[in-house]
């Protein structure tokens, strides 16, 4: 990543925080009796957030390694006031509703008209030590995708013909792929085409989404009747495969699975900065379709 590009991602979270903080401050509920620390830290909110987001675009597998031996030793002009990184840590949990906020209201892209919806696993721990993992108990579950049993959740995306994530949900590993498309919130910024594969198949969910303009468009599977589908959305549903490009990215340029969390909230945070690192990225899997205006067409 260039300076411009580091001045850039800090400058757009700076900007954030001065305006989301003191709001944050109005509507935060005071526990009588605890005192808490009104000094200011070395590093600011804007700075942990970048450091954070910085992190899913180098080709480090953790966390402490980027922070001590790329962050502390090569980037100290720009960040002059580093801390422990045992105090990084801690201020980590504290940006971790910043990130979250940011990601929903300025990261996220906009629906085209043109979208496919996937899920892909992630793993809490190996499969054979579900009984003995205790990090994500009650919040992780056993579930099975394409490529077997997994412990742990499942991300489920929704991306434009841009490649841009526009809508996400984290789920237990045992959901249904089609339980998020029942959920209003999940599906008010979706309108149009929205592509899905064969685990989506639901003549109810296909005309409960229709009544809100969105046209699910699936394969069909080997035992059902064959349906009339037009040649525009036959040529659509072979991009498809776009979403898994993404999926790969996510998880092999972004880091956002691997089992070696402590908490939930690290997960989370980890996750929610690997999402916004997707969205900054300056080159995404395209479709690659052009759409044209018919009526703009001279006969």
């Amino acid at each position: 990543m260039t300076d411009t590009n580091l001045i850039e991602i800090f400058c757009i979270f700076d900007d954030f925080c001065k305006y989301f903080t003191p709001e944050l401050k109005k509507h935060m509920l005071e526990v009588p009796g605890k005192r808490h620390r009104n000094r200011a830290s070395r590093m600011s909110d804007s700075e942990i957030m970048t450091i954070l987001v910085l992190f899913h675009t180098h080709r480090f597998r953790d966390l402490k390694s980027f922070y001590l031996g790329y962050i502390c030793q090569h980037m100290r002009g720009d960040f002059p006031h580093r801390i422990s990184y045992n105090r990084f840590v801690e201020r980590q949990a504290q940006v971790a509703l910043h990130l979250l906020l940011f990601l929903q209201t300025c990261a996220l892209g906009k629906c085209s008209g043109i979208s496919i919806i996937d899920s892909t696993p992630l793993a809490s721990c190996h499969i054979k030590r579900e009984r003995q993992h205790r990090t994500m108990r009650g919040w992780a579950a056993k579930g099975k995708c394409t490529m077997g049993w997994f412990y742990g959740f499942k991300l489920h995306l929704v991306i434009n013909d841009k490649g841009e994530i526009i809508q996400w949900k984290l789920t237990p590993g045992n959901v249904d792929d089609r339980e998020p498309l029942k959920d209003k919130r999940f599906t008010e910024r979706l309108f149009g085409k929205l592509f899905a594969d064969r685990g989506y198949i639901s003549q109810n969910l296909f005309e409960m989404l229709f009544v809100d303009n969105i046209h699910l468009v699936t394969k069909i599977k080997k035992n059902m009747k064959n349906s009339l589908m037009s040649l525009y959305d036959k040529l659509l549903l072979r991009k498809r495969s776009v979403i898994e490009t993404v999926n790969d990215e996510l998880k092999n340029v972004c880091q956002i699975e691997h089992t070696r969390h402590r908490s939930f909230d690290n997960f989370a945070t980890n996750l929610i900065a690997g999402l916004i690192a997707y969205n900054l990225l300056p080159k995404k899997p395209e479709m690659n379709i052009e759409i044209i205006d018919k009526s703009r067409i001279i006969a």
